[in-house]
């Protein structure tokens, strides 16, 4: 009798976990109501970001303004996720020309780094950590240019709420002191990692109040003479000096000639709806693809959480990752076929290769010549949305801390394949592929939604899920983050990696016991997995008002006024 109720409670415990509260309205999986709002809306993955964004609204800055703010605010206290030694992208609703805009603010590998040299000293693989996967750090500039182009309050002002609370401190929240502690285990060995983020000896605790004054005189200093400190002043020499002693590659030449690209966002349309995303090096398009194969399914029959809809969701989402990896990189090195990509007729070419029946163990990628995180979402009276995200990638980035400017180089640069021939494959002055992606939708024109869900490979796939969720079926904006989500991984990669065994689908608590019995049956590796379903922040324009939502797998928040 013992080892029966045992049995239960491990059946019933994922469960009571996801259907925890009796609410009476909505779905039982949602976490709370959205939040409406008419003159304004933030939703990031922290309160104190979230209030800083209302507050620089609130004295007559714009959603491009705010959402500077809030990311600031977010390297700040979120330093496990992003920070301005991290790369940046966005899309911008302006209400004033009613046209999207985006921005690709991501940096390039160093000048004086070769393939050459991974081969000479044996690397298969960029190192995930140290000196050799720093890329150019592209966040300030990404700053600098949305606010030259649609910015209204002076950045002072805009950088000063992050730097008062850089210098007088501010308690940690339970996710980030979680992940702050199990990144200090492996990066304080970088120099000047201890000395910024374990002052008192250890990673903060949830609740410690935490101080971080090299990066409250770095903005500072960002804020009063601009962004030419950081990438030709003396900021930009402390990071070169520090790399190069450091045995790492990043030089003053490669910050000073750094440049960000305003870029044309890639949309297809999805039941009405256009679905925007930016083109490579980032993953975006692999989200378009997607949703053109499942197009032809009719999945609002096949009912959410189904063993049907996850089957044909996880082979849709296995056909574009082949073509992530073959395809998915810098276009100034490569011929990118975008547009045969997220095209319909490609996708029912690909479509046919589904067995609705089974899953398959390898796909390959489509015959085509030419061949850790944090999202925010900011909208203003006015009517601009920003849909921005923002990285160091794996978490707190590559552990180097350059001396007393409180943050860490980013490491995105283990994105690269050293494999010759891939499109991705390193190459000096090349910016690597990107898994940060920002996204955006209209109706017939204008503005529906901005949204973003972080969280590596993930993101895609979440997209794709969030949409699918409100359009095929009719969650509202919280109820479709709050969803259980599912993650496909194994996939072939960017970095030259291949699938061979189908991968692994991770299911989250609240996906029955009969659907998972039915996607084994169809051939699927199926498993549980610690928190590998991103983050989701939205913002929904409807009649006027402003609908936000924030998930509850982050410490985060949507709030208006």
């Amino acid at each position: 009798m013992k080892s029966f109720n045992t049995l239960c409670i491990l059946f019933l415990v994922p469960i009571s976990i996801v259907f925890s509260q009796d609410r009476i309205t909505g779905k039982n999986f949602a976490t709370r109501s959205e939040v409406i709002a008419t003159h304004g809306m933030a939703a990031t993955s922290h309160p104190l970001a979230t209030q800083t964004a209302l507050d620089i609204l609130k004295q007559g800055g714009n959603a491009i303004d705010a959402a500077i703010a809030a990311n600031a605010m977010l390297g700040l206290m979120e330093p496990t996720g992003n920070g301005i030694g991290g790369d940046l992208f966005a899309i911008v609703w302006d209400a004033k020309t009613k046209k999207l805009y985006g921005l690709n603010a991501s940096g390039r590998s160093p000048e004086k780094l070769t393939l050459e040299y991974f081969k000479k000293n044996n690397h298969t693989k960029i190192p995930s950590h140290g000196p050799l996967p720093v890329s150019v750090p592209g966040c300030v500039d990404g700053w600098y240019q949305l606010h030259g182009k649609f910015g209204k309050l002076d950045m002072k002002k805009i950088l000063q709420p992050t730097i008062n609370y850089a210098r007088e401190g501010f308690p940690v929240t339970e996710l980030v002191a979680y992940y702050m502690q199990l990144s200090a285990k492996f990066l304080s060995k970088y120099p000047g990692f201890e000395t910024t983020y374990m002052p008192k000896g250890s990673a903060p605790k949830k609740g410690e109040v935490f101080k971080n004054l090299f990066l409250a005189n770095t903005l500072e200093k960002i804020a009063n003479e601009g962004r030419d400190t950081f990438y030709k002043g003396d900021i930009a020499r402390i990071i070169a000096k520090y790399v190069k002693e450091n045995g790492g590659f990043l030089s003053y030449d490669d910050l000073k000639n750094h440049t960000s690209e305003w870029v044309e966002p890639v949309s297809t349309n999805y039941r009405g709806y256009d679905v925007w995303e930016l083109p490579p090096n980032g993953q975006g398009i692999a989200a378009l693809q997607m949703l053109n194969i499942l197009e032809e399914y009719d999945l609002k029959s096949m009912g959410f959480g189904t063993t049907e809809y996850l089957h044909v969701l996880t082979e849709a989402k296995k056909l574009a990752y082949e073509d992530r990896a073959k395809f998915y990189a810098d276009p100034d090195f490569n011929t990118i076929p975008v547009k045969q990509l997220v095209s319909k007729d490609y996708a029912t070419k690909r479509r046919k290769l589904i067995d609705e029946n089974k899953a398959a163990k390898t796909y390959d990628a489509g015959n085509l010549n030419n061949g850790d995180t944090i999202y925010l979402t900011v909208a203003d009276e006015e009517g601009n949305m920003v849909s921005l995200i923002q990285s160091n990638y794996r978490g707190m980035g590559s552990g180097m801390t350059p001396t007393e400017l409180g943050f860490i180089l980013q490491d995105r640069g283990e994105l690269f394949s050293l494999k010759e021939g891939h499109f991705n494959t390193y190459e000096p002055k090349k910016r690597p592929f990107h898994t940060i992606i920002p996204a955006f939708v209209t109706k017939d024109g204008k503005p529906f939604m901005s949204f973003g869900l972080m969280g590596g490979g993930m993101q895609p796939q979440g997209h794709v899920q969030i949409i699918v969720n409100m359009v095929d079926f009719g969650m509202n904006l919280q109820e479709a983050g709050d969803a259980p989500r599912i993650n496909h991984m194994g996939s072939s990669q960017p970095t030259g990696e291949e699938m061979t065994s189908g991968g692994t689908l991770h299911i989250e608590s609240g996906i029955s016991y009969e659907t998972i019995r039915g996607l084994l049956s169809k051939g699927h590796n199926v498993s549980y997995a610690l928190g590998p379903y991103g983050g989701y922040q939205a913002i929904m324009i409807k009649d006027g008002v402003y609908y936000g939502a924030s998930e509850s797998r982050k410490d985060g928040q949507a709030a208006g006024y």
